[in-house]
Parts: C-alpha cells; structure tokens; sequence
C-alpha cells in the first residue's frame, strides 16, 4: 500500500511524503487503490524498514520482462552506463553521508549526499536501474565498484554486453570486473591516465583520421588505433583508443578520447563512438531528470535507509513512466507523448465530479 502511493506520488511528481499523504486524503485515494489514509510519519516509518533489495528486484525484473518483449529490438548493442553525482541537499549535516558543498571560494555553503547510478542505455531508452550511496569517506569510484557485480548478477550476464564510464572508472579493478562479469568497456580516456593520453594524442595528432560521418546535424571525425600498450597493473594484452571530434552546426568543437577493450572486427569505430556517447544518457536522462523533476534533489526524511529508498524509488518511477510512455503507449499512428503531457493526464484522471448535494 505504501509501495504504491508513493509511485504515485513519483509519477505525479509529488516529491515530498507531504505531498503523498495529501492524495491519500484526497478523493484520488481511491483511484490508487488506497482504501485507508495516513500520514507522512506512517511513511517515514516505513521506508526507515523497508527491504532495499526487494526494490531493487522490483526494477530489474520489470526491465527484463521490457527486453524479454522485444522493447529493445532496434539497437544492436545494450549498454550499462555508471555515472556519480550530489543529491539530497540540505542546509546543515545530519548524518555521516552528508558532504559538505562548497563555493568558489571553498566556503561551505550547504551539504549533500552523493550517489552512484546505474543505467541502461544505448536503446533508445534509458532506464535507471539501481544506486549505491557514497559511505563515510567514501568515493565514485568504490561505490560504482560495488554496484557493477551486483548489478550484472541481478540482471544475468547476458543481459547487457557493454559498460560505459566516465574516466574515473577507468582503473584495472574496475575494467577487469567488468571483462570478468562478460562486459565490454568503454571508458574515457583522460588525464589520470597520463601515459597512455599521451601517446594516443601524440600518435593521432600526426596522422589522418580514419573515418568521417555525420551525427544529427553534426560531423565526426574519429581516429581509432587497437595496439598501445597496457600500463602495469592492466591485464589486457593491448588497450584500444579512439579520438573523436564532433563538429557541431554553430563552429564548436567538441574533442574526447575513449579506451575499449573491444576489438576492431566485434564493433567499428562508429560504433565504439555511439557507445561512448551513450554516457551522456545517464547525466541528460538519469540525473537531470530525476533531480529537475522527481525529487532527487529534496530530502524527504533524514534517515539512511529512507534516503536509499527514495533514490531507488526515484529510479524506479523513471523506468516505469518510460516504458509506458515509449513503448506501451507507442501504438497506432500517434505521436509518442511527452512526458509532462502523461503527468497532466495522470493528475487529470484521479479527479472525480465535486458533489455540492
């Protein structure tokens, strides 16, 4: 029952447990199938103990039920994208997970929490998956590194054949659990890697580019080279790089170098850079849109075990509203309908003729 108001309240965008005792005590109680009301304490008390694993099961099935019926269908590749940010801000620290926010001049100017999320991509859709907050003295790198097993036993080892990252994860534990669990990797390609960055812009810097095509309305020029050397601690016997550099229509350039363990003849360089940009989806589509529009932001209840549940929650309500929006609803002729247009029908459809009587 309370699993399901606040899905609710998600899917509406409700981001406060104020909000869902509100349609709890609405006439809309009885279009959610709620037969009872109760207050925002009754939630706070729940998710305080409710089991985070069982929610995480809940989204992990309902997205391999989505591949299982073809939602999927018209993309080669499936991609898990890894990605860290700030969430759950507050005005003063609470507990051991807030970390300090600082400005410009380091001043501390509030706290917040930080998480690890978990996304598939590279579909069409992208559908968050799971989190893993940051511990006390914690990092992106050791939480993301908790979530990638954990994730790929949940899922099953066939389930996606790539994992994308930022260059944080672009370490040998982390590549090599990824290429143990049956993962491809592409990871970016920066300065914490100053040997190898060296030498794939020394040797693309002197030689033409070995392909050109077009993306949108921009152009991309990609160099690509499949023997540098591994550095000491990595157990591949060569690391694969590719530049790439997207002209975009208004003259801005836009350059990264990327490492993959895949080969040239398992996935050209177009390919490996559609699979690198498919990074941008957990950002654009898993952070943006949970913290603009879900909540990811807003504290509801300052208790690890509910923060936890409200990230998950977060997720799982993202999953949701897409697969029904893109592939459920995606039927016929019509348009495909925009999200905000879904949330107004939704709030439309719970209201019921006021009795004056």
């Amino acid at each position: 029952m309370f699993i399901k108001v606040l899905l609710a309240a998600r899917l509406l965008r409700e981001v406060s447990f104020l909000g869902a005792e509100a349609l709890v005590r609405s006439p809309a109680r009885r279009a959610i199938g709620v037969r009872v009301w109760f207050g925002d304490d009754a939630i706070e008390y729940f998710t305080e103990r409710l089991d985070a694993d069982r929610l995480r099961e809940a989204t992990v099935q309902i997205v391999k039920k989505a591949k299982r019926n073809k939602a999927f269908q018209n993309s080669r590749w499936t991609g898990l994208a890894f990605d860290g940010s700030g969430v759950g801000r507050s005005h003063n620290k609470r507990c051991e997970g807030c970390r300090p926010v600082r400005n410009k001049e380091k001043e501390i100017i509030g706290y917040h929490h930080k998480i690890v999320m978990a996304s598939v991509v590279g579909t069409g859709l992208s559908l968050p998956l799971d989190v893993e907050p940051y511990g006390p003295g914690d990092s992106e790198y050791a939480a993301g590194h908790r979530l990638l097993p954990r994730i790929v036993k949940n899922l099953g080892a066939r389930f996606a054949d790539y994992a994308v990252a930022d260059g944080e994860f672009a370490r040998a534990p982390f590549l090599h659990a990824a290429g143990d669990s049956g993962l491809k990797i592409v990871a970016r390609l920066k300065d914490n890697l100053p040997e190898l960055h060296e030498a794939a812009q020394r040797r693309f810097s002197s030689k033409p580019r070995d392909r050109k095509f077009q993306d949108g309305r921009d152009w991309v020029e990609v160099w690509d080279a499949d023997d540098f050397d591994p550095w000491t601690t990595l157990r591949w016997e060569t690391v694969r790089v590719i530049r790439y550099r997207q002209h975009k229509p208004d003259g801005s350039v836009v350059e990264a170098y990327w490492l993959t363990d895949w080969t040239k003849a398992e996935a050209g360089s177009q390919s490996v850079y559609h699979m690198a940009k498919s990074r941008w989806e957990i950002e654009n589509q898993g952070f943006n849109d949970g913290k603009k529009r879900y909540g990811l932001e807003h504290i509801c209840h300052h208790h690890p075990n509910s923060l936890l549940i409200n990230w998950l929650l977060i997720a799982l309500t993202l999953t949701l509203e897409r697969l029904y929006r893109n592939r459920y609803l995606h039927r016929g002729n019509h348009t495909v309908m925009q999200p905000v247009t879904l949330v107004r029908l939704l709030w439309i459809s719970l209201g019921k003729p006021h009795d004056s009587s």
